[in-house]
């Protein structure tokens, strides 16, 4: 046998009574494993048991130990009827087969279940030994390492990327099969939460398969999603960006560079990604010679050549050939290689981070959306038709960026929305031309050790210069001359879906840009849902552009950076959300002021009302530029000898299409010396367009937001960190609203989420929230759901945060913080409601150790963070992927504080089994955290509720900077799953 699983059982405490007659309780453990299964003994009359089980073993293939997890189940003895169940952990193995990740797997692990939550723990020890498989035939990829995060790791190098791969897998849904009818919800959801677990490896298993065919060893921005369909089945997704990453071996064997990179004698290699300006100083590297083998990995195949169906693409232009003639070959950077028999095909990278140079031009986001129906499927078992779906969406995505003279396309992603038999496939990334130098072998310039990246660096406005030809574009666009060189040209203004490079050059500070829109539709079934959806999609995508770039206008901006746009479908509505990070590039030209132009017959108070909007306009922009410190140049005439284009010729969106041009020519359309943005009034719609632009709630002094991991133009914030995390379900009361009172609703929701988190922490400004990422939902046919989590970067200081008004059905929840006795603290407020709400059983004699810790006594809890990175400290090692589902049901909602307390709690206990699991890895952290999945159904008729949660990261040992050691180890888990158990001091 290639491997062998060991397990031992050691001890429980905090259980919950079993037995009302002695308020005790007979507890035992089952071990499961594939088919197999141990029992320990019985440990009598007691709620803290100490089994201390010999060694169980269990002889499994590699491809076994990838696919099932480890299922321990904790039960109550009883002799006259059924045991009592307690709760299950679930224990991902896959972290112990990296000969670079953890050995052994060791700590307290939350015993959780179902319908009552956490209840109580378990020390648990797990070893693995894996012997090395000669089988060229086998089916496991042992050894392939995979990363959540978006950018190159931390502590690796890039030697080869090879592309993009993806992978699903389908299965049929528990919750929907027959017997469901006579099982019970506990045995429901166990069905359903151990299948996911076993696809979820599986996948990866697959996903790993593939790279290791093209030559790789890790897949970075790994991204895992689940697709509930109902009856047509239950679908794991995972795309991601092949590569072959070398480990950084020696961390101060050469002096450190300021932008991360090197080049020199050997193979050439892509450091880590650039850091950040919270990240201190770059992490120093060294090249290893030519000759250094790959990492060893137990069962990496013979075979390391093979071409893969994912990239190919027969539109791929050739590369160069779309660049304007005069335009200078990009200088030679630090390379992250592609294989050269990889040239003709079209690369797509799920990275949004590169270095500086990798991108050559930028050409804007492409995306598509597709409406498809489940119950067309032929055989819900089979992946086949669903491959065909979204190999048809990727192609459409590479055509797309085609046609903007691009060879590439970045910071790709993929999703879709469900309802009933309806399913919107939603893709979406940037279109780019790659630095060809890097997509070459052989032709590194090796001339000296000491040859220094930024000597050859290329022009920081290199990336905005349009990759397409000007007299042939196939849309229409503004065009002038870059604002830095003077020699290309720009548009005048950017979407991406990219982190902003390192070396843009930024007017400024950035701040958070949302668009929001909610559209009625009538219900209907099959082809007509469909078709009206389908009619329904162009028209919302239009109205969330035009107000990103009316609100981009509004701040005198001209780009924006990690734009994503969500469509999602529910019986009666559909919800749409765009986020993004607005900047100001010099290299683009300043944007022009919004003039409103009336449509409507002339009327002296509507004249009056139409001048009034416009000074407001006026003013808010005036006051923008003050805030975000934004003062561009004065317009240049000329450039280079060349003049800017006319005026005449800028830009303009308008509201109505039914005007004639020479109308529109009468109109006196400047603004001041700059070009008009032009809001064309023809009916009371657009009014109440214009008024919406000017009630976003206008963020407090001292606040900045982003979706980004860095916030552009501030670069000095300290350590003091937070993670907050919240969830807002509001239930309609009118079933019959228009479009106006939804899209009020859904925007009132968004606004205060972010005004009770500006609310929260107005006493540790000033404070910096990064990735603030929002996702939207319609789980029911009258409920909204709204959920976002952000990173806090500020001094460290106390909370204050008391007597908070909240919505109703809201709920917050602090991510992480840091214990100590004779130290203040952040904690989060709570509503009413949850201040009320009983503790879920098993919590109570938790949180009563914890605050019972001796004077002075500090708890240092596992830190979590969407970014890639912790300020002020260094990744030393990764110690595998957390991919975490768990589905949380209650019969007593109201008795729970209502669905406030029920999602308080759930969250909570999410946040107590993430921290333990990388606890057990020996990890104190949980870095690119991720909520993907956050299903929440209601009934209050019955009293009951539902939600389902998937969470994701890398678990990661860091050090800071100001130390030269690792950070001291956890306290007992008892302390460290309590803290987390409730997000409370």
């Amino acid at each position: 046998m290639p491997g062998k699983l060991k397990a031992k059982i050691v001890a429980g405490r905090h259980l919950p009574v079993m037995d009302r007659a002695s308020d005790l309780t007979d507890a035992f453990v089952e071990v499961k494993f594939g088919n197999t299964t141990f029992k320990t003994d019985v440990f009598p009359k007691s709620l803290n048991p100490q089994w201390n089980s010999e060694w169980f073993k269990f002889e499994v293939d590699d491809e076994d130990l990838q696919d099932e997890p480890l299922q321990i189940t904790v039960l109550d003895h009883d002799t006259y009827s059924a045991n009592d169940a307690i709760g299950k952990v679930y224990i991902d193995i896959d972290p112990l087969l990296s000969c670079e990740a953890a050995t052994v797997i060791s700590g307290w692990f939350p015993i959780y279940d179902t319908i009552h939550g956490i209840r109580g723990e378990i020390n648990v020890l797990v070893k693995v030994d894996l012997f090395n498989d000669l089988n060229r035939f086998r089916q496991s990829s042992c050894g392939v390492k995979f990363f959540c995060t978006t950018s190159i790791p931390r502590c690796y190098r890039v030697a080869l990327v090879h592309g993009f791969v993806e992978e699903l897998v389908v299965n049929e849904d528990p919750e929907y099969q027959w017997i469901d009818r006579i099982r019970t919800p506990r045995a429901s959801n166990e069905a359903r939460q151990r299948l996911i677990s076993l696809m979820s490896g599986e996948l990866q298993r697959k996903i790993g398969l593939k790279v290791l065919e093209m030559g790789g060893n890790a897949v970075v921005g790994y991204l895992q999603c689940f697709d509930l369909e109902g009856e047509s089945g239950l679908v794991v997704r995972a795309i991601g960006t092949a590569c072959t990453l070398d480990k950084l071996t020696s961390l101060h064997t050469i002096p450190t560079l300021t932008d991360g990179c090197v080049c020199s004698p050997g193979r050439p290699v892509f450091s880590e990604d650039p850091p950040h300006p919270l990240s201190g100083p770059p992490t120093p590297l060294r090249t290893l010679p030519s000759s250094s083998p790959p990492p060893f990995s137990p069962s990496k195949p013979c075979s390391r050549q093979s071409s893969s169906s994912d990239t190919d693409l027969s539109l791929t232009p050739r590369i160069g050939k779309t660049s304007p003639p005069s335009s200078p070959s990009p200088p030679l950077s630090a390379p992250f290689l592609i294989p050269s028999q990889k040239l003709t095909e079209f690369p797509i990278f799920t990275l949004t981070c590169f270095p500086p140079g990798f991108l050559v031009h930028v050409g804007g986001v492409v995306s598509t959306r597709s409406v498809k129906l489940l119950d067309r499927i032929h055989n819900p078992d089979e992946p086949e038709t669903r491959d065909a779906w979204w190999e048809e969406i990727r192609q459409e995505i590479k055509s797309h960026a085609k046609a903007l003279g691009c060879h590439a396309v970045v910071g790709y992603s993929e999703s879709t929305s469900i309802c009933e038999e309806v399913c919107i496939l939603s893709a979406s990334g940037t279109a780019a031309m790659l630095n060809p130098r890097f997509m070459r072998e052989g032709c590194l310039d090796t001339g000296g050790s000491d040859h220094r990246f930024e000597d050859a660096s290329p022009p920081s406005c290199g990336f905005v210069h349009i990759p397409y030809d000007e007299f042939n574009m196939p849309f229409p666009a503004q065009l002038t001359y870059c604002y830095h060189c003077r020699r290309q040209k720009v548009p005048d203004v950017l979407f991406t879906t990219i982190d902003l490079p390192a070396e843009a050059e930024v007017t400024g500070k950035g701040c958070l840009i949302q668009a929001r829109l909610c559209r009625t539709k009538k219900k209907a079934q099959g082809e007509v849902n469909a078709t009206s959806i389908s009619n329904l999609l162009p028209f919302m995508e239009y109205e969330l552009h035009t107000q990103l770039m009316n609100k981009l206008k509004l701040r005198s901006m001209n780009a924006l950076f990690g734009l994503r746009i969500q469509i999602s479908v529910g019986e009666n509505m559909l919800l749409g959300l765009a986020s993004a990070t607005g900047v100001y590039l010099s290299a683009l030209p300043a944007p022009g002021g919004i003039q409103i132009a009336g449509k409507t017959p002339s009327d002296l108070s509507y004249d009056q009302h139409i001048s009034t909007m416009q000074k407001r306009i006026d003013d808010t922009i005036a006051k923008n530029k003050e805030l975000y410190n934004i003062h561009p140049p004065e317009c240049i005439e000329e450039v280079v000898g060349s003049p800017i284009p006319d005026r005449q010729r800028s830009s303009r969106l308008f509201r109505s299409t039914s005007e004639s041009s020479d109308e529109l020519s009468e109109l006196d359309l400047s603004h001041g010396k700059k070009d008009a943005f032009v809001l064309e009034i023809d009916d009371t719609d657009a009014v109440e367009d214009i008024q919406s632009l000017l009630t976003d709630a206008p963020i407090p002094a001292g606040f900045y937001s982003c979706n980004t991991e860095v916030m552009p133009g501030i670069y000095n914030w300290t350590s003091g960190l937070q993670m907050f995390t919240s969830v807002r379900v509001y239930r309609l009361s009118n079933a019959n609203l228009t479009n106006q009172g939804l899209n009020k609703i859904f925007t009132d929701l968004c606004e205060n989420l972010l005004k009770s988190l500006y609310f929260k922490l107005r006493s540790m400004i000033p404070c910096c929230l990064c990735h603030l990422n929002f996702t939207v939902a319609v789980p029911e046919e009258e409920l909204i759901q709204v959920r976002g989590h952000t990173y806090l970067s500020t001094p460290l200081q106390s909370w204050s945060g008391e007597n908070e008004e909240q919505l109703q059905f809201s709920m917050e929840l602090c991510g992480e913080s840091t214990i100590s006795n004779n130290q203040p603290t952040a904690k989060p407020s709570v509503s009413s409601s949850e201040r009320c709400s009983p503790l879920p059983e098993g919590r109570s004699r938790s949180l009563r150790s914890t605050r019972s810790l001796p004077c002075g006594a500090p708890v240092t809890v596992v830190k979590m963070t969407p970014l890639s990175f912790l300020p002020g400290t260094r990744i030393v090692k990764y110690l595998g992927i957390i991919n975490m589902f768990f589905i949380r049901e209650t019969t007593s909602l109201r008795e729970e504080g209502g669905v406030s307390g029920f999602l308080h709690s759930f969250i909570a206990e999410v946040f107590a089994m993430v921290r333990a699991h990388v606890a057990a890895l020996g990890g104190n952290a949980l870095v690119s955290y991720s909520m993907k999945e956050c299903v929440f159904m209601e009934n209050p008729n019955k009293n009951q509720a539902q939600c389902l949660i998937n969470v994701s990261g890398d678990a990661v040992i860091f050090i800071r900077e100001s130390d030269q050691e690792a950070i001291p180890p956890l306290l007992s888990s008892r302390q460290t799953s309590s803290t987390g158990a409730d997000g409370t001091t």
